[in-house]
């Protein structure tokens, strides 16, 4: 009888034990992050304001939170991108080296764009967002034209993932 219990417990053990590894990965990539910054330039004699607000949670390939603000303000018109769940985002747990990453894309970026009426401008239907740590910098890498209407791209920047605070690339 007491060998019985010690099996059933012991294959109960080891049940709960690879059960919590599925859930929980020991090497699961994790960031989270809120940030907002704004710069201002001078580009071809014209005052230019970058202005960035967002907010981050990734647990693996697991988005919890994806919300990206990117403006852009000259003296007569602005432009803006901006990305959230409603865009239905997708991540990829990437690996350079030492240094962990991920890839967010749509699940359908053209569908995205025709939800958003940017149907005018001929600038691509892909959307990629490169994010890359490396200590507690975070470097924010969008070739996501798709969300961007009338304006090219999102901003690249970099954020100090300690502080939230920002700083635009050029």
């Amino acid at each position: 009888m007491r060998r019985h219990f010690f099996l059933r417990h012991f294959a109960a053990t080891i049940t709960l034990f690879f059960s919590a590894a599925l859930l929980h990965p020991v090497n699961a990539q994790e960031l989270q992050t809120k940030f907002g910054c704004n710069t201002t330039r001078t580009e071809n004699g014209e005052k230019v304001i970058y202005a960035d607000d967002g907010e981050i949670h990734l647990n693996g390939n697991k988005i919890d939170t994806f919300r990206w603000e990117s403006d852009q303000y000259r003296t007569l018109h602005g432009f803006d991108c901006s990305v959230d769940e409603s865009d239905e985002p997708v991540a990829e747990v990437t690996e350079s080296g030492t240094t962990p990453g991920w890839r967010v894309t749509l699940k359908n970026a053209a569908a995205a764009r025709d939800r958003r009426g940017f149907d005018f401008y001929n600038h691509g239907k892909n959307c990629s967002i490169r994010l890359q740590r490396e200590g507690d910098t975070l470097s924010i890498k969008p070739t996501c034209p798709a969300l961007c209407g009338s304006r090219v791209n999102f901003t690249e920047l970099s954020v100090n993932l300690k502080t939230g605070v920002c700083q635009h690339e050029e």
